[in-house]
């Protein structure tokens, strides 16, 4: 089915940050769009808003007339998705075209200039700062992001630029979808094992990754990565780092809260950029960034402003309340080396302070896999509060609890395991110096009321 015969679309899985950043494409395009979630949330809530017709119980009848027409509505799924369901079951059984969430974005990879981002980390911040550069500057560009940008409000942006930033998920080998003009690969540290199986096998799709680069297109890659690449013929190659490679960054300042450094690189060195989200681990994500951009056009000024005024992603380093007596903030990370990234940043921004982590573990296989790492990584802190694991897709492992982690941590951390349904009360009956809630699953609904009690203790 080509897209521009659609005249409906119908997700089912509606409330991913993915997703809805593809609903958000087709609603501005004048279509019907509705969908299935399993439960409502801010995002659905404010997609309704939008005109979206979305429904929580798994029934066909409450599919909406114009999405049950095949030959003129496209079935958008998430892999997340059983394959019992049984709206899927009638969408398949009667023959509409389905696709998944990533085949939709590689359709559009063939129709723009995709400026793709991959990896185990750091893939929704450095698509986001490279999708404001762009958008701010004189090239312009559309967007589909896994995270809400505080630029804008939303994960998405359109505009009639002949470029599209996408962020590139690994996850069920989902960005082999896609054919990028250029791409940025961050990192690629085993995860998803679930799967992949193995870490070779995990290595191995991001090298075929990395072969769907369209030729004139270019490769932009973190130094050191343990994968191997296999570029077509006329794909550029280039390397970065925070201090090392063909784009790097070189006189670091962190003064006040305040971080500058200058960017160097083979095509145009800028000096003096300063982060609008002053954190350490944002150094790295602007140099790739900021490469993307500038092999796609952006002038020196441009990547000057659009750094300064880049303002980070919801979830991302998220700052709550950030004052003298507290610091309380959010952050996404749910992978070691993103919960170690993130426990360093915060201790190097606040070297003398007491900082807590509220920890809730995401899924039983990478709790499995990587207890030691997690428990390694949140030791960095002086003190690990460690709730339940949330189980998004998966059935409960024996034997795998946030007990592996908790039984791991280092000698000297402060530590204590709790449900998450306590962690309200639990925050009501402590003070804290700097507070992070850390994980990918569903205790970040509660900040908006942690951020209230903590306020009213000021």
């Amino acid at each position: 089915m080509n897209i521009k015969d659609i005249k409906a679309v119908y997700f089912v899985g509606a409330g991913g940050i993915g997703m809805s950043a593809i609903a958000r494409y087709f609603l501005k395009k004048g279509l019907v769009v509705a969908g299935y979630d399993k439960t409502p949330s801010t995002l659905t809530r404010q997609l309704e808003k939008e005109g979206m017709l979305i429904h929580y119980e798994e029934r066909v009848d409450l599919i909406p007339q114009a999405c049950q027409q095949k030959d003129s509505c496209l079935v958008i799924y998430t892999p997340a998705i059983p394959e019992e369901h049984q709206e899927m079951q009638f969408f398949r059984k009667n023959g509409f075209e389905i696709q998944k969430r990533a085949q939709v974005l590689g359709t559009l990879t063939h129709e723009h200039k995709g400026l793709c981002v991959a990896g185990t980390h750091g893939k929704t911040t450095t698509s986001t700062m490279c999708a404001h550069i762009m958008h701010q500057s004189h090239i312009d560009c559309n967007a589909f992001l896994g995270g809400i940008s505080k630029n804008y409000g939303t994960n998405y942006i359109l505009s009639d630029s002949d470029y599209v930033v996408i962020e590139a998920d690994e996850f069920d080998r989902s960005f082999h979808w896609l054919a990028p003009y250029m791409t940025v690969i961050t990192s690629t540290d085993p995860d998803h094992l679930d799967i992949y199986g193995t870490k070779e096998a995990y290595l191995e799709s991001f090298r075929h990754y990395t072969e769907l680069i369209q030729p004139e297109g270019a490769l932009i890659i973190h130094r050191g990565l343990e994968m191997k690449e296999n570029l077509s013929a006329g794909v550029r190659r280039y390397d970065y780092a925070l201090t090392e490679g063909d784009f790097h960054a070189e006189h670091i300042r962190i003064e006040n809260g305040e971080i500058t450094f200058d960017f160097i690189s083979p095509i145009e060195s800028v000096m003096n950029v300063e982060l609008g989200q002053p954190i350490p681990i944002n150094i790295e994500n602007g140099i790739a960034a900021m490469a993307m951009a500038q092999l796609a056009g952006c002038t020196a000024d441009e990547l000057r402003q659009g750094m300064k005024t880049y303002g980070g992603v919801d979830r991302r380093f998220d700052f709550k309340i950030k004052n003298d007596r507290l610091v309380f903030l959010s952050d996404y990370a749910h992978h070691p080396k993103e919960i170690y990234q993130s426990a360093k940043s915060i201790r190097e921004l606040y070297k003398d302070r007491k900082i807590t982590a509220i920890f809730q573990p995401h899924l039983y296989t990478r709790t499995r896999d990587f207890y030691k790492d997690f428990a390694d990584a949140l030791s960095q802190l002086d003190e690990v509060i460690l709730t339940e694991i949330y189980p998004a897709r998966e059935l409960p492992i024996e034997g795998v609890t946030s007990q592996l982690i908790y039984d791991n941590l280092k000698p000297g951390v402060q530590k204590q395991l709790i449900r998450k349904d306590d962690v309200l009360q639990f925050i009501e009956q402590r003070d804290f110096d700097v507070l992070i809630i850390l994980g990918a699953g569903d205790l970040d609904n509660q900040v908006p009321e942690i951020t209230k009690i903590l306020n009213n203790k000021l």
